[in-house]
């Protein structure tokens, strides 16, 4: 949520944090599944108000943001256990989208290869089809994430065995 300069020691500069930088546009929470219990009050109320208080800030500040929030957890389940607010749950689960691991997946590999060779500036550059082969047979426990490093190990020119420290 960010701070202001002098609201505690080391605070040299005001930040303003993801929500005032993200204003008018989206706010991503990666792994939400993970927030601390703890944590979940301030964000619901941040979600419920529209407005956030930055450390050190007498007012709080309108926000306006769109929220995607991803997790592996099944969300559901934690609420049962205790280790997920229901409120919040309930706040963040306005559209879902589940996506299927890669491996339920296979067919996308070819197309994330392609992306990841370009988003990684190397648009020329071609799969050795050893190599080809071996993401296709992998069963991708470490997700999209871990052809994600395969790929960038390729470019870099190191030996890359999928599945032997590819994760």
């Amino acid at each position: 949520f960010g701070h202001i300069k002098g609201a505690f020691s080391g605070a040299v500069a005001e930040r303003k944090g993801a929500f005032l930088e993200a204003d008018g546009g989206t706010v991503f929470l990666d792994e939400i599944g993970e927030l601390p219990v703890d944590l979940q009050p301030r964000l619901l109320r941040v979600l419920e108000s529209g407005t956030v208080k930055r450390l050190g800030e007498d007012k709080p500040r309108k926000v306006d943001v769109r929220i995607i929030a991803a997790t592996h957890r099944d969300i559901e389940a934690e609420v049962k256990k205790g280790t997920f607010r229901q409120d919040l749950w309930f706040r963040l689960a306005v559209v879902l989208a589940r996506v299927p691991p890669l491996r339920d997946r296979k067919d996308d590999i070819p197309l994330l290869v392609r992306h990841f060779v370009a988003l990684l500036g190397r648009g020329d550059f071609e799969l050795p089809s050893g190599l080809r082969e071996q993401l296709l047979q992998w069963s991708w426990p470490g997700n999209v994430r871990e052809l994600r490093n395969v790929i960038e190990r390729a470019l870099a020119g190191g030996d890359v065995e999928v599945g032997s420290g590819s994760g």
